[in-house]
């Protein structure tokens, strides 16, 4: 309530203190009972419900010495992390449809180790707190932009450029347009790693340490290149050229970023989203050199989280196409158009 810290902490023995102690301490030397080894550090609440267990029917010295034993042993890890391996998380949520965001840090959190560790207690927060906005809503797509564009620049964007921030975990879940103006806002210069949230066997958002096989991404590119140029994302869902060509004027080329099998959990490993990166910027190139620079281009994503903040990333703020961005939009029964890049950088 108070926002206060404090510590709570109570050094609680194994082997009692006293001989009638709860557990006792018969044939243990008076010196060892307050050493490290009989102590372990336990909240007030904590204390008293050991202690109650008169007997050590539930809470024996066996139990307390392995638990605090798997303690030591989770410290141990983390502290011997080197202060470089420190990474400052950030959450970024916003309603998808009728589903909230699931960003938790106890989950977030959990997904850094063991290869680095969070430098804050806190993640920074980008994004609106307890928001009744949803993605059908005719307000939602300007105040969701204007309050990321604002909260970004104050809470990271100044601490950028003041190199107040080291390594940053991006755990994001929100529209895919917004997730690509995420990205767009963090650039690729910055020392960031974004995570993807798998939803089976359980939904989590530490990767996987199964050693899988990863789908590679591919293009496929139009046979006439000679209308309005379009990139279609069938990374997490297939999207079919009759849902695109109805909504731009005139001859459309489409060009293509997919996998084998689209689906929802298809990234899986950091070198799969390394992938995609170095794809989407191959196709970014080339698309460029076909259609010209100057040429606004219409993409329309079904990626996983994210892979949308990644796009956002690749893009070089001064020698790329303009874009303007679609939606899925199950309300409104198909794509709507919602972004334009990179006018919506700079709100």
């Amino acid at each position: 309530m108070t926002q206060e810290q404090v510590n709570i902490a109570q050094a609680a023995h194994i082997w009692s203190f006293s001989a009638d102690g709860p557990r006792g301490n018969t044939g243990i030397q008076a010196e060892q009972l307050n050493e490290c080894p009989n102590l372990m550090l336990a909240c007030q609440a904590c204390h008293k419900l050991i202690d109650e267990d008169k007997l050590g029917e539930r809470y024996s010295v066996a139990v307390l010495h392995r638990m605090k034993e798997e303690h030591e042993r989770r410290i141990e890890i983390a502290t011997s992390i080197a202060p470089e391996r420190m990474s400052q998380i950030v959450h970024f949520g916003a309603n998808v449809g009728e589903q909230s965001s699931p960003l938790r840090w106890e989950m977030t959190a959990q997904a850094l180790f063991p290869g680095r560790y969070p430098a804050t207690s806190k993640a920074i927060d980008l994004g609106m707190i307890n928001s009744t906005f949803r993605d059908h809503d005719d307000t939602f797509w300007s105040i969701e932009t204007n309050n990321l564009v604002r909260l970004f620049r104050s809470r990271i964007g100044e601490r950028l450029q003041d190199h107040d921030l080291g390594h940053m975990s991006i755990f994001a879940f929100a529209p895919q347009p917004l997730l690509v103006l995420l990205g767009g806002l963090l650039s690729d210069i910055p020392d960031v790693e974004v995570f993807q949230l798998h939803r089976e066997p359980r939904q989590t958002w530490t990767w996987p340490e199964e050693d899988l096989q990863p789908q590679i991404p591919f293009v496929r590119e139009p046979m006439d290149k000679s209308g309005t140029p379009a990139l279609v994302l069938s990374i997490s869902g297939t999207i079919t050229t009759d849902r695109v060509s109805p909504l731009l004027t005139g001859p459309v080329s489409i060009w293509e970023l997919t996998v084998p099998t689209p689906n929802n959990d298809v990234i899986k490993t950091r070198a799969q989203l390394g992938a995609f990166r170095s794809q989407l910027r191959q196709a970014l190139d080339r698309i460029k050199a076909t259609h010209g620079q100057n040429t606004r281009l219409h993409i329309f994503p079904a990626v996983p989280l994210s892979v949308a903040v990644e796009i956002g990333r690749v893009r070089s703020p001064k020698a790329e196409m303009p874009w303007r961005l679609y939606d899925q939009n199950n309300a409104q029964a198909g794509f709507i158009r919602v972004l334009d890049f990179p006018e919506a950088l700079s709100k």
